[in-house]
Parts: structure tokens; sequence; C-alpha cells
């Protein structure tokens, strides 16, 4: 090859590389985070919980966040008030509803609606739609009913007095409090409206503190520990949302419910007293109950899981740091609520 044929081709190869970059971009993948999170009465328990919330925000920068317990407080909407407090530290975020449960999102929001309505405090469930990276995706959010929780009757305790009663000693008889509770009609009211979004070709993602443990939780592996006293329960919502293939995002990172028990409630947060965060006194009521659930796609990936929250848990009135494999992103600081939340990250590829 003479000089000039060998410049050519280095001439060649300078302007092909830009390209070649060019298109390496394109076939990146881009990630978004989803956080659910159980802000017990808006952080108003706690001194400067309401400032802990904003500022975890700030500092976390969630794509999307899915509130429970949304109460209203101080004559306003939550969720508009927070949007306002977070756009003042340089954050936009767009917000729907703020009524027992309530979404934040970085992205414009394109759709919203109720999907099953909040009727004396047996739960909601909202949905919005937005668009992230090309794709549509549906986000919902749920604070299920939090009346007739039988897993507190598996304690010892009434699931909503929290009275002290006989322990049940059968299964059926858990699952027979468990269906005085409005939790499955709310999930497939859920169901059958994901239904329309995956048919459309969006994501579809639901986060929500569902006030009821999950049945792959309560297994062989699980039935003499955590207070379970030697009981395989089917929990019902997770296993309609299973049945329906929706995945359930910490299992599915962690399978093992022994050395990842994940547990979201009760959160042991100092500024609280041991009398608001032990609802059942006497025992050991760790449990996961807020999820972030999504059907799977091929475009859509499953990265990482989370609990977002402090390591330690209220076990028969003490506090207790979690000896588990259980990943922790600690509060940076106020810890605003009883429950611990869920950070999870998807990519779009």
């Amino acid at each position: 090859m003479n000089n000039i044929a060998k410049i050519g081709l280095k001439v060649a190869q300078f302007l092909a590389l830009p390209l070649i970059i060019s298109c390496s971009e394109n076939k990146q993948a881009a990630e978004f985070t989803v956080l659910q999170w159980n802000i017990w009465q808006e952080g108003t328990v706690i001194p400067g919980g309401y400032e802990a919330i904003v500022d975890e925000i700030v500092r976390l920068k969630p794509d999307f966040v899915t509130f429970s317990e949304v109460r209203n407080y101080n004559g306003t909407r939550f969720c508009d008030r927070i949007t306002e407090s977070l756009r003042e530290k340089g954050e936009t975020y767009y917000s729907f509803l703020s009524y027992d449960s309530g979404l934040l999102s970085r992205y414009p929001i394109t759709d919203s609606l109720t999907v099953f309505p909040l009727n004396d405090d047996h739960g909601s469930v909202y949905r919005m739609t937005s668009t992230v990276k090309g794709r549509e995706i549906a986000v919902y959010t749920a604070h299920l009913d939090y009346l007739n929780c039988a897993y507190y009757n598996v304690y010892g305790y009434h699931g909503s007095t929290w009275e002290e009663i006989p322990y049940p000693e059968t299964v059926g008889e858990v699952l027979a409090v468990n269906d005085s509770s409005l939790r499955d009609d709310a999930v497939r009211n859920f169901i059958e409206c994901a239904r329309k979004d995956i048919e459309a070709g969006r994501f579809v993602i639901l986060g929500g503190d569902l006030n009821e443990p999950s049945h792959l939780d309560w297994t062989r592996e699980t039935k003499d520990i955590y207070g379970h006293r030697g009981m395989i329960i089917p929990w019902t919502v997770t296993t309609l949302l299973d049945n329906a293939g929706f995945v359930d995002t910490y299992r599915a990172v962690y399978p093992d419910p022994v050395t990842h028990p994940g547990f979201t409630i009760p959160a042991d947060t100092p500024l609280a007293t041991m009398g608001q965060l032990a609802w059942a006194p006497k025992s050991d009521e760790r449990e996961r109950i807020d999820y972030i659930f999504y059907y799977p796609d091929p475009s859509l990936k499953l990265v990482d899981a989370v609990i977002f929250g402090p390591d330690g848990s209220i076990v028969e009135s003490r506090r207790e740091k979690e000896t588990s494999e259980d990943p922790f992103l600690l509060p940076a600081g106020v810890w605003p609520s009883d429950h611990k939340g869920l950070l999870v990250t998807f990519r779009v590829e």
C-alpha cells in the first residue's frame, strides 16, 4: 500500500469513528428508579419528618415515587405541597392524587386514573402514565385495606384492634380473617386495568404498602422462625399477583426469605416511642408488606432492589438491629416512618 492509500485509509477510519461511537451510545440502556415509601401520615408523627421526606427525595432523585399513608394534613394536598417543596430545592416532579396513596414522577404525566377508590379505609389504587426513554410506562400506587390484617392474628393479636386474642390453630382460620378485607378486590381491579396497559405495549409497575405478607415469605423454610408459629400461609394478595404474571422485585433479586427476609415493618425510628412502634407488643411482628412488582417485558430489565431505611426493627418491644444479609440504603438523617421503603432500579434496553 502506498503512502497516499495509507493516508486515505486513516482518514476513512477517522471519519467512521464518530459513527461507530454514536451507534454504541444508541445501544446503551437507560436506567430509572422507583421508590415505594409508606410515609406514616406524611411524616407528621416524627419531628422534622416532612422535611426528611423532602430531603431524601432530593438526595436519591428517584424517577417515580409511590407513596402510602398520605393523609393531606394542614389543609393542603400532600403531593402538591411536596412537589412545591422539591421545586424550591431545584427538583422538578409531577404528581397525581393525594388521598391515602400518591404518585410522583420526574416525567410529565400523560394520563391518570383512580383504579380502586378509597372507601372507609379499605384501601386505594391509583394509576398514572408517563413516557420513559421512548416507552410508555404505567405506574400504579397502592395502600391496601389495613383492617383485618390477619398476620397479627397469628401473633395472638386482633388484626384491627391489636387486642390480644387466642392463637389461631389452622391456616384456614387465618385466611378466613384475611377474606374479611378488601385487599383481594383491589388487586383484582389492578390486574384488570394493568392487562389493558400490557396489551397496549406499556411497561407496568406497581408499588405499594399491600398490608399483607407474601406467600413467598411464609414458607417451609421460615415456618419456625420470625414468629410464624409453624404456619405456611398462601397469602392471597401476592398469590394473585404471582398467578397473573407479575414479579415481586425484591424476591426476584433475593429469592431466599431466610437470608434476605426484607422486612419493611416495623422500622425502628429513634424519634418514636415504643408504644408508637410496637403494634403487637409481645410479638416478633417483623413483616415485608411494602413491595414493588412489575410485569416482565423483553425491553425491561430488573437491575437491583434495596431496602431503604434504618437497619433496625422492633422485635417483642425491643429495638434490634437486623442480622440478615439484606442490603440497606440507610437514611441520611431523620427517619420519618414506622416502615422501611424499597428502591428498585430498572433498565430499558
